[in-house]
């Protein structure tokens, strides 16, 4: 009776070779999967950071419209669509009808410079150099164009491959917009699927304080980007404003938006400084105060980013600085939630085993009072 035992107990075990071909099928199920998802991994990340940031929003939209998720995440998606969406469409309009402007002027041989302001010259470091090349392109801007081609071939291409990832991480931003509207609109069955794989993966206990966690990381990196996004916007404004630049407070719109969207400010700024310095009235010191103001607010982000990030999260704000600022890094503008969180999610993990380390040695027989 015991040989059959142990006999049936060795079949149940199956052989190695076999437990090894299981396992590789597995990983390369896995490797594949990840290789097929890849594309559309920024995609989906950003729309899930954004269907979390507004997470709160949406609740409370949807309870006034009766309990309706998807009515409600319409509603926001539309919105969202309307403030982002038309600026984009009308500067990316208006950007392409300038540039058909000039080819015009240029084939047809009436493109002209205006001569350079004497101020010009007085600027330190550059302006000795960018007078004179802005006189000789002022007198014949067609020789100009010929002799430094080259160079300015190569400015062109850096230009335009920035232009284009400034549209591509626009039109990224749009699209994670709208698929967050259907996350958001699927908000209850996609948070218990999501909880029940961290239950798996963590313990039922752990697995909704991690969950909690997730979702409170997010929305304070999130809230301290679009904080940090509105005071720059005022910033800036506010030296708009006090150095005479035209419409000072669509600047500083532009700005907010460019903000909320993680592109640099310096794509407002510098056209600012531009005008400033040729077409200002102002005295030279005065100028230079105020750029030196300008760009200032305009790097303020790299330090009230860091002040902001961490709050309202069950983790020291080091934590969070650490994460955001090694992802950015690493990982670009989306790496700035993704590694918020995976620092957060690790500390609090090893946290919890410490604790639970500690609870442990604490129970042992030899630590209990009157032990032996």
């Amino acid at each position: 009776m015991a040989t059959s035992s142990g006999e049936s107990g060795k079949r149940q075990d199956p052989p190695l070779m076999e437990v090894l071909v299981r396992a590789g099928l597995v990983a390369f199920l896995v490797l594949m999967c990840a290789r097929v998802f890849a594309p559309f991994m920024p995609l989906v990340l950003w729309s899930l950071i954004l269907a979390i940031a507004l997470a709160p929003w949406h609740a409370g939209l949807a309870r006034r419209l009766g309990g309706r998720q998807g009515r409600a995440a319409t509603i926001f998606v539309v919105i969202g669509l309307l403030i982002l969406g038309t600026p984009m469409v009308l500067l990316a309009d208006s950007f392409a009808n300038h540039l058909h402007g000039l080819h015009e002027q240029f084939e047809a041989g009436d493109l002209t410079l205006e001569p350079p302001p004497d101020s010009v010259a007085t600027w330190p470091l550059i302006g000795g150099r960018l007078h004179a090349a802005w006189a000789e392109a002022s007198e014949n801007l067609p020789a100009f164009l010929e002799k430094r081609g080259p160079q300015i071939a190569e400015a062109s291409k850096k230009v335009l491959a920035v232009g284009l990832a400034a549209a591509g991480s626009c039109a990224l931003f749009l699209g994670a917009l709208v698929v967050a509207g259907l996350m958001m609109a699927w908000r209850e069955p996609g948070s218990r699927a999501m909880l029940q794989i961290l239950k798996r993966l963590a313990g039922p206990e752990r697995g909704a304080k991690l969950q909690d966690l997730c979702a409170a990381t997010v929305r304070s990196v999130a809230g301290g980007v679009i904080g940090v996004a509105f005071l720059q916007a005022l910033l800036l404004g506010v030296g708009f404003l006090l150095a005479g630049v035209p419409a000072a407070g669509v600047l500083a719109v532009l700005v907010l938006f460019l903000g909320i969207l993680q592109l640099p400010a310096a794509l407002v700024l510098i056209p600012a400084l531009v005008w400033l310095w040729t077409a200002g009235d102002g005295s030279t010191v005065h100028n230079s105060l105020y750029t030196l103001y300008l760009v200032l607010a305009g790097l303020s982000d790299n330090v009230l980013k860091p002040m902001l990030l961490g709050r309202g999260v069950d983790a020291p704000m080091p934590v969070i600085l650490i994460g955001a600022l090694g992802g950015m890094a690493a990982g670009g503008l989306l790496g700035l939630f993704v590694g918020a969180v995976l620092m957060a999610v690790g500390y609090r993990v090893f946290m919890d085993w410490v604790a639970e380390s500690e609870l442990a040695q604490g129970d042992a027989p030899g630590d209990a009072p009157g032990g032996a």
